[in-house]
């Protein structure tokens, strides 16, 4: 039997309409002064590792799987610096998000968390993010996207990655307030149990959790202190061609896709679905731009049109054959180096 929730679960979903960010809040002048750090230039994120079941205890916390592309906000004395995971600049691209970040009531801050762009049910979907980017290599600027904040590394001249996240958690719900509807948001922690808040997870058609250590410190790569678990599998793979199709749009029947095995690419199948006509029609655009008469990987397909891999494509999927091909996959949309995108890699 599943033990309860220790408190009441907040809501996954939410319809309120969104306001504006709260105004900036005088610094308490009775804070003490203590030492100040260096502010961090650049910091690499902690990323989480994709586990098959939840871990339960008390030494873990959950909140919902956003699907976005993973941004780092910086609050500088000189103005807001919007990074992505690799550490390009899109301050520019994020306009809704730097103004929320400026009425931020804190001198200095890092905020790390997702930028989403949430569907009618209040659910992240990333293909609306793309478009409202302009795609992938597009270069437009996003008023539809949020950002959502789940940790906070910085605050007020202090380096806060040796902190329990506990006790950033705290900062940060100072910082942003559970509930508000603003342009920055933040990512609400969820006390339950972690199967039953799986199973409701994916009830309401979310992306999966994720479970994070409470006391642990803030530690850059994958090192298991974040887990990730999926309602469905999705990973990354590169494109090395498709087939064309008489019928379906932009001609692109199935895409081919390969995998990384050590330093060389392998054919893992097709996708031939979750096109729709404006992704369709700009994907074969890129990819006419790529043909090339040697494939990346041995596929055993007549009439193939073979591209070079450099497009990366986020594709759902529900498991893999026997012989190491992709069961009932489905096309998301591509993935920017910008955003850290990286190969699927088999062991």
């Amino acid at each position: 039997m599943t033990k309860p929730p220790r408190k009441p679960s907040k809501p996954l979903l939410r319809d309120d309409a969104p306001i504006r960010s709260r105004p900036r809040k005088p610094r308490d002048p009775a804070q003490p002064n203590l030492p100040l750090d260096p502010m961090p230039d650049r910091i690499e994120p902690c990323l989480a590792l994709l586990k098959a079941r939840p871990p339960n205890g008390d030494d873990w916390v959950y909140e919902i799987k956003w699907d976005g592309y993973r941004l780092s906000v910086h609050v500088e004395p000189t103005g807001i610096r919007i990074l992505t995971r690799g550490g390009h600049d899109w301050t520019d691209r994020f306009p809704a998000i730097k103004q929320a970040a400026l009425w931020l009531p804190v001198g200095t801050a890092i905020l790390d968390g997702e930028a989403v762009v949430l569907d009618q049910q209040g659910r992240s979907d990333f293909g609306l993010l793309q478009q409202s980017l302009g795609g992938r290599g597009g270069n437009k600027s996003s008023s539809d996207a949020i950002f959502m904040a789940f940790d906070l590394l910085y605050f007020d001249g202090h380096d806060l990655r040796n902190s329990e996240l506990d006790m950033r958690r705290h900062l940060l719900e100072d910082l942003v307030p559970a509930g508000e509807m603003g342009d920055i948001r933040l990512s609400e922690e969820i006390e339950a149990d972690g199967d039953q808040l799986l199973a409701s997870a994916c009830e309401h058609g979310l992306e999966g959790i994720i479970a994070k250590r409470r006391d642990a410190p803030y530690r850059s790569g994958r090192v298991g202190d974040w887990l990730k678990i999926k309602c469905v599998q999705s990973d990354t793979f590169a494109i090395i061609g498709y087939e064309r199709s008489t019928v379906a749009r932009a001609g692109i029947g199935r895409l081919l896709l390969a995998a990384r095995k050590g330093k060389k690419l392998v054919y893992v199948g097709g996708v031939g679905t979750g096109f729709n006509d404006r992704n369709a029609y700009e994907l074969r655009e890129k990819l006419d731009r790529l043909v090339t008469s040697t494939p990346a990987a041995v596929v055993d397909r007549k009439g193939a049109i073979f591209v070079k891999p450099k497009l990366i494509a986020e594709i759902e999927y529900r498991a893999w054959t026997d012989d190491g091909k992709l069961r009932h996959a489905s096309y998301k949309g591509l993935r920017d180096a910008a955003d850290g995108a990286t190969v699927y890699e088999i062991e």
